[in-house]
């Protein structure tokens, strides 16, 4: 029976090492501690071994086979690894606490062995008592330390577990030191004493089982804590995009509110226009001179002006529309026409020829108004750089041509070019060559081409001047 119940507690702590080692297997972001699974290891080894001993023993208890003195020591080291562990909880533990257990454990069975062929069964248990209660101790210290600083049930559980264990252990102790005879048998051994010595082992079984309730518990509160991170990380998506969304738009703004002055003027022709003719309608209708071809001149003339001044405002409203961030068929070439029709006014007016060399049926997968707003970027600081330049002859060349899986677009100017010291940071956030503007634009630009699976990049145009090349696929998603 005896032989029995080590061999009962033997399968389950084996069970529990198995459950447990699939159990972490599936859950790699902690793994468990080498010190217990290694003493749980050892404690399945040393009860298994003291089953077979028992079961093949006829020696008595005096001088019983080798197998004791493998079994005790692998219980030794159970022990000392259950106190590592707890150690682990606390401290690091070090190359050179390893190398001392190891010592130590060396040491126990050199000490036990001699023990085993001449000593008594009371000396040998009464020692084994004494030296694993010691550990013990170890081991309650450090839970508690642990507790005091992260408090767990299951860690409470343990110290229970542990100090019940010290609890037999000493019982077993004072009951062999008032013991009035010797135990020369197995069958010599008091019921008492077989009871506490089965439930020391049982609370060593269920202090396994609360470590590997403390390590479900560190995944489980490790999974919580991947889950609030998630959950922030999304929430600082949205945010960046919400604040992305608002600098688009700010860009926007800016880089229209740079031609305000021409836009209005370009506006102010064909209304003032249009004000003139309704004037010299109304005279002609209040002298009674109206002929009907001058009627028909007069009205085209107001309709054509009308639909100029129409045009320059769809052109305006297409900027600053809303539009979801979706992509759809979009025609390159025309989006450089609209982008030239609303800076075409300043263009004239700094006297900058417009070169252009753009294939026709430029069809890309693209967000319109976002790739709009790379070129109105890209085209207004182009004719800022020419403003301020030196250059007599003033030249914007705008370039597109279909290239192998998509489109190339280049924009160049021969104005004044771009410092050297500047080019390594053109496309980052908040900087800028320029005295005035926040160093916002480029950023954008590149952002925008990036998430269409493009890519923008600047060189020194060969006859002066600065040079961007931004080329985009033809089939993207706008991510």
């Amino acid at each position: 029976m005896l032989a029995l119940y080590f061999f009962i507690l033997a399968t389950i702590q084996l069970g529990l090492l198995f459950g447990v080692n699939h159990y972490y297997r599936a859950h790699k972001s902690i793994k468990p501690s080498i010190y217990w699974m290694g003493s749980l290891t050892s404690s399945i080894f040393a009860l298994s071994i003291f089953g077979v001993g028992i079961l093949l023993n006829d020696r008595g208890t005096e001088n019983p086979e080798f197998g004791f003195t493998i079994a005790n020591t692998l219980f030794f080291i159970a022990a000392i690894l259950q106190g590592l562990f707890c150690y682990s909880l606390n401290r690091t533990v070090t190359k050179k606490h390893q190398v001392v257990c190891i010592v130590i454990s060396l040491l126990f069975f050199l000490i036990f062995e001699p023990m085993r062929q001449f000593a008594t069964f009371e000396i040998r248990t009464i020692f084994m008592c004494v030296v694993l209660s010691s550990l013990f101790v170890w081991q309650i210290y450090e839970l508690s330390f642990k507790r005091k600083r992260s408090p767990s049930r299951q860690l409470q559980y343990l110290q229970y577990a542990s100090s019940a264990e010290m609890i037999f252990a000493l019982a077993r102790l004072f009951i062999l030191v008032s013991l009035s005879f010797t135990i020369k048998r197995i069958d010599d051994l008091p019921q008492v004493l077989i009871f506490f010595t089965i439930m020391q082992i049982v609370m060593n079984t269920l202090s396994y089982i609360a470590i590997g309730s403390y390590w479900s518990e560190q995944i489980a509160f490790s999974s919580l804590k991947s889950s609030q991170e998630n959950q922030e990380i999304k929430a600082l998506l949205q945010e960046r995009e919400t604040l992305i969304g608002s600098l688009l738009k700010a860009n926007k703004t800016a880089s229209t509110g740079a031609l305000s002055a021409a836009i209005a003027h370009e506006l102010n022709q064909p209304l003032g226009a249009s004000s003139l003719n309704i004037q010299f309608l109304q005279m002609k209708l209040s002298e009674g001179q109206l002929n009907p071809a001058l009627e028909k001149e007069i009205f085209a003339t107001l309709l054509a002006d009308n639909q100029r001044a129409a045009g320059i405002i769809r052109s305006l409203r297409s900027i600053f529309s809303d539009e979801k961030v979706e992509s759809s068929k979009v025609d390159l070439a025309e989006l450089i026409e609209a982008v030239l029709s609303i800076a075409k006014p300043e263009i004239t007016a700094k006297s900058i020829q417009i070169v252009l060399s753009v294939q026709p049926h430029l069809m890309i997968q693209a967000n319109r108004g976002e790739i709009q707003q790379v070129l109105l970027n890209l085209v207004n600081n182009a004719i800022q750089a020419l403003v301020t330049s030196s250059q007599q002859v003033k030249k914007l060349n705008i370039d597109a041509q279909h290239t192998e899986g998509g489109v190339l677009l280049t924009i160049a100017d021969n104005g004044d070019g771009i410092p050297e010291a500047s080019q390594n940071q053109l496309f980052e956030l908040l900087s800028s060559s320029k005295s005035s503007g926040m160093g916002l634009g480029l950023w954008l630009c590149k952002h925008i081409v990036t998430r269409h699976g493009g890519s923008i990049v600047f060189e020194p145009n060969p006859g002066g001047g600065a040079k961007f090349l931004v080329r985009l696929p033809v089939d993207s998603e706008v991510t």
